[in-house]
């Protein structure tokens, strides 16, 4: 029989939704993404239960579930995780293994599986402390988050004696910050009216809309055909007035020189940003689209791993960070790269979306907040209407702004009957979906 606060068992379900059928999400590099996600659910003896979860945009979901199951012998049967020290611990066990390493290092689809397994830590480690992850987090030492941290290829761009100089100057105003980001929120931004897939009178009506919902600043994928982007922004500048930003995300569709010369055309229509001008591995590149035209640069989503993140700092390629809670190695590499970005002064404003990833990634953007950068200026989340219903604890947006969570845990946990309905191949959703389309073959 399993100790008391053992890790008993991995739950890995391949859930899929058909977000294809109507195009939510669509870019003009993904124009047919059904929006997954590889879950884990950690089971323990005598205690709550850890949730976590890989986003993916369907094929190739049950690589990454593989991919989980493989890290199953760091947990199971092993201790609950509950301090820093543990937490760091299985930050540095899941990354390091010397085999599994191989496949990246540290990138790609073990990267990300380890941060499935670390959130879901996260995940198991606050609701025992019966506090959400942002204020888990804001609660431990400045030491306790500096230890945190894989420092190692960081040395040259920050070092541990300055993260923890930055986070010991942001201890003395936690406090008011925390409670002032409990009584109003976190500034959020919308992408809801701007999947390219999208008629203009559906991008019109939904740009109106976010405007009456309070939100600041919404956004539209670019990148298929330059006289479309021309007009798609002209009727979203003239549906939310010149008072709203306007950020356009080109989702990796252009070399240096052609994103150069697309954002140049765009410019009069005053794009606020313009996100992943080019390949996410290519920090020159972005260097030389920031320098090139006069829109600012923003990326992080794609980005796998803090090193990246480093050199895009080091390189003044970047205008905005934008973290993405299930990319990298789990909270533990997200806290080092949020460091990064209040050394060099950048401000992270998370990308979202996605199953689950508007959930997690507010409990980072708020920590920061209180705990590191101490700063909402020039900060928002992504905010995406959509799979929210699925989510035991959704995100609440009010008046434009993400409410700060209360529940214990990530908000990662999703509804068993969602779950069953959505199982890839075999759930209701997919069966249902294969008859229909063997009934018009």
């Amino acid at each position: 029989m399993a100790a008391t606060g053992t890790v008993t068992a991995f739950e890995i379900h391949d859930v899929r939704f058909p977000t294809s059928e109507r195009l939510d999400g669509s870019d003009a590099m993904h124009p047919d993404p059904d929006y997954s996600a590889a879950y884990l659910v950690l089971h323990t003896a005598g205690g709550p239960r850890g949730h976590g979860l890989c986003f993916t945009l369907g094929r190739g979901n049950d690589v990454m579930a593989a991919a989980i199951r493989s890290l199953a012998p760091y947990l199971v049967g092993r201790p609950v995780p509950a301090t820093a020290a543990d937490l760091a611990a299985l930050h540095r066990d899941l990354t390091h293994d010397s085999q599994l390493r191989w496949l990246g290092p540290e990138k790609g689809v073990m990267q990300m599986a380890a941060g499935a397994v670390l959130n879901a830590a996260w995940d198991l480690a606050a609701r025992r402390a019966g506090l959400p992850v942002w204020e888990f987090l804001a609660a431990m030492t400045p030491e306790d988050l500096v230890s945190l941290v894989d420092f190692r290829y960081l040395s040259d761009a920050l070092t541990p004696g300055e993260a923890l100089a930055l986070l010991r100057a942001a201890e003395p105003g936690r406090a008011a910050r925390a409670a002032r980001l409990k009584a109003e929120g976190y500034p959020a931004y919308t992408t809801s009216p701007g999947w390219l897939g999208y008629d203009d009178g559906k991008l019109v009506r939904l740009a109106k809309e976010a405007v009456a919902d309070g939100f600041g600043q919404i956004k539209l994928k670019v990148g298929a055909d330059l006289d479309d982007d021309k007009r798609r922004l002209r009727l979203a500048r003239a549906a939310v007035g010149p008072g709203v930003r306007i950020a356009v995300d080109a989702n990796q569709r252009w070399d240096v020189a052609e994103a150069v010369r697309w954002m140049t055309a765009l410019a009069p229509y005053t794009p606020y940003w313009i996100e992943e001008p080019t390949s996410p591995d290519d920090v020159l590149g972005h260097a030389a689209v920031r320098s090139g035209q006069p829109v600012k640069v923003a990326t992080g989503e794609h980005v796998a791993n803090r090193v990246v993140f480093k050199q895009l700092l080091q390189a003044g390629a970047v205008d905005f960070v934008q973290i993405d809670a299930a990319r990298v190695a789990g909270v533990n590499e997200n806290l080092a790269i949020l460091l990064l970005a209040a050394k060099y002064g950048v401000p992270v404003c998370p990308h979202a979306g996605g199953v689950g990833l508007c959930e997690l990634v507010q409990h980072l953007a708020m920590f920061d907040y209180v705990a590191v950068s101490g700063s909402r200026d020039d900060r928002v989340i992504e905010y995406v209407d959509h799979l929210h219903e699925h989510f035991v604890h959704p995100v609440v947006i009010e008046h434009g702004r993400y409410r700060a969570p209360a529940a214990p845990g990530f908000s990662a946990e999703m509804h068993p009957a969602s779950l069953a309905a959505h199982r890839y191949p075999d759930g209701p959703v997919w069966r249902a979906r294969r008859t229909t389309e063997e009934a018009l073959a």
